[in-house]
């Protein structure tokens, strides 16, 4: 069985990963650590601008890439055959894809719960996926 588990690497990620570590020995599981990174600004500017732009964005990754990783060996650390991937994209089409690919069996990812009005305005990958998933989804409630 695989365990894909999106991490957006805000404070619900420990909360996550708990309930990944107690499914994955619950079902002899293997686990896909997954952060999905915004894709390229359409624009960046001209000038030094960009190149600056492009060197933040480079730094977030790397930094976001030492992150996931450390998780994945904290995981490995406990015994889960965790393998982590940083991959850049629109984040739900991308959670999509990657767990078609992987051949996940269960989603598991954190619910911020800000609310109606907040996911009306700005949206909500966990409800997204929720709607668009053909696999299990485990909400893990953050408040």
């Amino acid at each position: 069985m695989r365990l894909l588990v999106p991490l957006d690497l805000s404070s619900a990620t420990e909360r996550v990963l708990a309930t990944a570590i107690k499914l994955s020995r619950a079902m002899s599981a293997e686990v896909w650590l997954l952060h999905v990174a915004a894709p390229e600004p359409d624009f960046v500017g001209y000038g030094a601008g960009s190149a600056s732009v492009r060197d933040q964005v480079a730094h977030e990754h790397r930094d976001d890439h030492r992150t996931l990783q450390a998780h994945a060996q904290a995981l490995r650390d406990l015994g889960v055959n965790c393998t982590a991937l940083l991959v850049q994209g629109p984040t739900a089409a991308t959670i999509q894809r990657e767990a078609t690919r992987l051949g996940a069996d269960l989603l598991i990812m954190a619910t911020h719960g800000h609310g109606a009005v907040f996911d009306l305005l700005v949206g909500s990958i966990s409800h997204d996926m929720l709607r668009q998933s053909t696999l299990p989804v485990v909400m893990v409630p953050v408040r």
